[in-house]
């Protein structure tokens, strides 16, 4: 009988590939380019500064990652997956959840801003119209 590879084995096998140096090299660059980009879209004023520290962080970790490719396959191992694609992408999806809610707390806010000011602005033309009608003489009506 011919022996079998465990599941553990086979996780080890996915673990201990070499990684391609050509795609470490790409993965340096995109990190590069993002920090860029980045600070390019600051510059032009297209994003805001109050979230560029997140996405320089995120440049940072990509290019962390991409330097010391140990770090990621240690993460790795120590959350379960079995290759350090499936880390990244998990990762990825955390931070998409994070923003995404970031960015739900901060339109309830602005709805709930914008009812209020709505809601002024209707009271402050209830009482433009009782202090014209007040200031009117008797039979003249405001034209709106």
């Amino acid at each position: 009988m011919e022996p079998r590879v465990t599941l553990e084995e086979l996780r080890e096998v996915f673990l201990s590939a070499e990684e391609s140096q050509a795609a470490r090299f790409v993965a340096i660059a995109v990190s590069l380019a993002l920090a860029g980009v980045i600070l390019w879209l600051v510059r032009r004023r297209a994003l805001r500064e109050e979230y560029t520290p997140i996405w320089l962080a995120v440049a940072a970790g990509l290019l962390a990652v991409s330097l010391r490719f140990d770090w990621l396959k240690a993460l790795t191992r120590a959350i379960g997956a079995w290759t350090p694609s499936s880390t990244l992408f998990f990762l990825g999806e955390v931070f998409l959840v994070a923003i995404c809610l970031n960015f739900a707390v901060r339109l309830s806010r602005a709805s709930v801003q914008l009812k209020n000011l709505g809601q002024e602005v209707a009271i402050l033309n209830a009482r433009i119209d009782a202090l014209t009608a007040a200031d009117a003489p008797p039979g003249e009506q405001r034209s709106s």
